[in-house]
C-alpha cells in the first residue's frame, strides 16, 4: 500500500525579482514592485509531501521526525531570515521566484531522500500565491 505523508515548515526571507539583462523599466513592467532595488520579504509556508510504500513493520511511509530534520537542515537553516539574492548561493545567478525556490528546495531534499520515494514541494509565497513542484 502506498500513502503520502506531509510536513509543513515555515521560513521568512527577502528577495528581489530582477533580470540583470533588462533595465529598471522592463523589470518594473514584468515584476512590478517585486523588482524594486531595496528588496521585500515573505513569510513562506512550505509543505513537503513524501509518497511511498507503508512499511509493514513500522507502519510509516517515512519517519516524520527524520523528514522534519531534513527540512530544517536543508531549507530552514539555509533560507530563514536570509536575503535570497545575496545570502543563498543557489540564487547568485538565478532569479528567486517562487517557482525557482521550489525547484531548489526539491533538489536539496531529493539529495537526502531515497529515490524510492516520490517528493512533492508546495511553496506558499502568500496565502493566495503558491507553487507545486514534483521534479518534472
Amino acid at each position: 500500500m502506498r500513502a503520502t505523508v506531509k510536513r509543513k515548515a515555515h521560513f521568512n526571507a527577502a528577495h528581489r525579482l530582477f533580470n540583470r539583462a533588462w533595465g529598471n523599466d522592463k523589470n518594473l513592467e514584468v515584476f512590478g514592485k517585486c523588482s524594486l532595488p531595496n528588496y521585500h520579504g515573505h513569510n513562506y509556508e512550505l509543505i513537503v509531501a513524501v509518497t511511498g510504500e507503508i512499511d509493514p513493520v513500522t507502519g510509516f511511509v517515512f519517519d516524520i521526525n527524520k523528514l522534519k530534520k531534513i527540512i530544517h537542515d536543508e531549507v530552514e537553516e539555509a533560507f530563514d531570515h536570509k536575503n535570497l539574492n545575496l545570502d543563498v548561493p543557489e540564487f547568485k545567478e538565478l532569479n528567486p521566484t517562487a517557482e525557482n525556490i521550489s525547484v531548489i528546495i526539491y533538489n536539496k531534499l531529493r539529495g537526502k531522500i531515497s529515490p524510492s520515494f516520490d517528493i512533492e514541494i508546495t511553496l506558499y509565497e502568500t496565502p493566495r500565491n503558491f507553487v507545486t513542484y514534483r521534479g518534472e
